[in-house]
This record gives C-alpha cells, structure tokens and sequence, in this order.
C-alpha cells in the first residue's frame, strides 16, 4: 500500500465530505425561512444515515465479489478477513471511507427535489434504502467490477453513478410527493416561490465548487500529481463555462441574468464533467460545460411546464447534466485506452456503452426508487398535512426556528401575535411617564 496515494484519498474525501456543507446552504437558501430547520435537519441526518447503511450492506453490494452484485463484505471488520474487489495501493478503509461520502451525496440530491413537503421519517427511510441496496448495485455495475465496466462504459467520477441515480430518485420522489401547494394556478402555471436567502446559496454553491476537486481528481485513487492536476483543470473549466452560458441564457430567456439560475449552471457544468474529467481535455470540458449551462436553464423551465415542482432544481442539474455529460464521453474522449470519442477520430462504440449505460442505470433507479416511494406513500405516507406545510415544518415537525425572534419577550414558534398591537405596547413601554 502506499501511503501517499491513502492520504491524498482521504483528503479528497474530507472534501467531498464538506460537500454535504454546500448541500445543506444550497438547499436552505433556495427554500423558504420557515423552512430552514427542517431542510438542515435532512441534509445532516442524510450523512449519518448513509454512514451506517454503506457500512451494513452498501459497501459490500458495491464491491464485495460477484456478477450483478457483490456479495460478500458486510458488516465489514476490516481485519484483513473481509473479501472485496478494492484498489491493491489502498487500504479498503480508505476507499470505504471515500465511496461513502460518494453515496451521501446521491441521498442528498434528492433531499433538495422533494424539500418544502416531505414528512422527516419518510425521508430519513428512503435515503437509509437508497444508499443501502439501489446505489450500491448501480455502483457494482460500474466501479465494483459489474458488466457495465466490462462492456467500456465509463463513469469516472459518477455523473451516472452518483448524480443521476440521485436524479432519477428525485424525479420518482417528484412524481409521487405532488408539487407544493400554491406553486401552480388553476390553469397550471408555474408561480415562482422565491428561495429566502440568495447569500446562502451561492455560499453553498461555492463550498460544493471547492468539494468537487476532491470528488473528482480523488476518483485518480492515486496521487499522481500530473493527472490530478489535469483532471482539476477539466473540472474547473466546465464549471466556468456553465455558470457564463446559464447566465446568458437565463438573460435571453427570461430577460434577467437569474442569480439561480448562474448557480445552477456551475453545478450543472460540474456535474457534466464527471463522468468525463480523465479523458476530456480542458478545450473539450469547456464546450461540455457550456452546453450543461444552456441546458439546465431550459430543463427547469420545462420540469415547471409538466408541473414537476423542484425547489432546487435538482432533477435539472444532477439528472439531465449527469445524462448529457455521461453521454458527452462518447464524443469528447482523447484517451485511447478508454476509447476515442467520435469527435477525435473514434468509433461508435464507446457512445454505445454510454448509452447502454445510461439506459441501464436509469431504468433500474426508477424502477426501484419508485416502489419504494409508492410503499411509503402506502403505508406511513410521505406528504405532511396540509396546515403543516402552510405554516412551515419548522415549527410543525421540529417545533423551532431557524431565525427566532428572541429579542421581543414572548416571542416563539408556536406565538401568534398582533403586530399592531405589539408595536403599540413597545411604543407605550418606551414613552416616559406622565
């Protein structure tokens, strides 16, 4: 084993681990104030929830030895008796600590779709069987030694892995959870329901910019400096050239440069880029990254047109920047080992495999995530109630508020006051006596 390439993955995956920081402000910033509780709440419990579901079963079904799904390592001890298919230069502690912070953030893509109108327990047990039995297998197709690997797909860092199995979950969630109340009229237009705080976004939109140079030149496994620092190159280009494309799109299209919409740009060139950032070079990982940026403006207008309320956009960026980026391998390739993308003098057959591969993974997510969502809708029920979500499930599920109004006396989240009346108590307070 080799301890720089162990130290330079766990450093990577303290990075990504930050991610879940950047969730977590993205996602409150783009909900409303009351809230903001509750949407905290899901993205921290998300991290621990995914934490022991991988170490239970996930890891194993991921990289444990077997065809369509590994099948042993469960239940880990990591004494050196636990059989896995995992890098010889890696201790599998390192890489388990790696790939679970990987399969945080697919649970965590979802958390931002159905924000706003999830019940916390329905969530918290969809995200505990998600990263414990259907991203796990997916990620045994690709990483753990599964057919799709053996067929040339490639999914460097989880455009298809990571981010559209968490997109395809989303949409699922989307479809089953219905939209929040009040976000469409009769006549089915979309009403924007703007997020509270802008500044939060884009401070979460700049610590998952950071993190994505740990969840992409990390996925190296190694510490070669050369290619981790091209595969940082890529990645950053994309991101650049998405956030300026969505910017002029969203100018075009909607007759403003839309803060949200610049933000969701960058995620989305990002996001692109993933599954592509060790064999695109960086003039191909802008142009890749531009078209992602044009593309999630057009894809949240038309996810609002079908009435799939997303508060984040989410699906937006995560699945249809994962699928055009995975796709985008086929023609953007430089590398012949893997394969020569059409546009660099290859064939058709690395597109195939992307293709299948794309075709594969989301046929399996949305099958599975969708029996899941209809048993807990069937059964516990996803959907708070009506009142709860008028006055926010802050005070409703977690009796609290993000923001408190602690320097009026009496003031709390279960208080309701008259604020003319309680202006004129504080200005009689105030005046001198007579």
């Amino acid at each position: 084993m080799n301890n720089l390439d162990t130290v330079w993955v766990l450093v990577s995956a303290f990075l990504v681990f930050f991610m879940h920081a950047g969730f977590a402000l993205l996602e409150s910033g783009f909900g409303r104030k009351k809230n903001t509780v509750n949407i905290l709440a899901k993205n921290v419990l998300n991290v621990a929830l995914a934490s022991l579901a991988f170490y239970f079963v996930g890891f194993g079904l991921m990289f444990g030895q077997g065809d369509l799904v590994g099948g042993t390592g469960f239940f880990p001890s990591f004494d050196g008796t636990d059989v896995f298919n995992t890098p010889e230069n890696l201790p599998a502690t390192a890489l388990f600590f790696f790939q679970m912070v990987f399969a945080a953030t697919a649970a965590t893509i979802v958390s931002g779709a159905v924000a706003e109108r999830i019940k916390l327990g329905a969530f918290m047990v969809f995200a505990f069987i998600l990263v414990l039995a259907v991203y796990p297998i997916v990620g045994h197709w690709v990483w753990g030694g599964g057919f799709l690997a053996g067929d040339g797909f490639h999914d460097f860092a989880g455009s298809t892995v990571v981010h559209s199995v968490g997109g395809w979950a989303a949409l699922t969630g989307v479809f089953f959870l219905g939209p929040r109340t009040g976000k469409y009229t009769k006549d089915g237009k979309a009403r924007a329901i703007p997020g509270h705080s802008m500044p939060l976004a884009a401070a979460g939109m700049f610590i998952l910019w950071l993190g994505w140079f740990g969840f992409n030149p990390g996925s190296q496994l190694n510490a070669d400096g050369g290619e981790i620092a091209r595969i940082a190159l890529s990645t950053n280009m994309a991101a650049a050239a998405g956030g300026v494309t969505a910017c002029i799109t969203a100018w075009m299209v909607l007759k403003a440069p839309d803060l949200s919409m610049i933000i969701n740009g960058i995620l989305a060139g990002l996001v692109a880029i993933t599954a592509g950032c060790s064999v695109i070079d960086p003039l191909g990982s802008i142009i890749v990254g531009a078209i992602a940026g044009v593309l999630v403006v057009f894809a949240v207008l038309a996810i609002d047109r079908v009435k799939l309320d997303d508060p984040v956009g989410a699906i937006s960026v995560h699945l249809v920047g994962g699928v055009f980026g995975t796709i985008m391998v086929g023609f953007f390739s430089t590398n012949a080992d893997v394969g020569l993308g059409l546009f660099h003098g290859g064939g058709a057959d690395l597109l195939l495999a992307q293709l299948e591969g794309v075709a594969a993974v989301g046929g399996f997510t949305v099958l599975t995530t969708a029996v899941i969502w209809f048993a807990l809708k069937k059964t516990v029920g996803i959907r708070v109630h009506a009142e709860d979500e008028y006055i926010g499930l802050d005070i409703a599920e977690h009796k609290m508020e993000a923001y408190p109004s602690d320097a009026i006396p009496g003031r709390g989240p279960a208080a309701t006051h008259n604020q003319d009346a309680l202006a004129a108590s504080l200005v009689a307070a105030a005046a001198p006596e007579a």
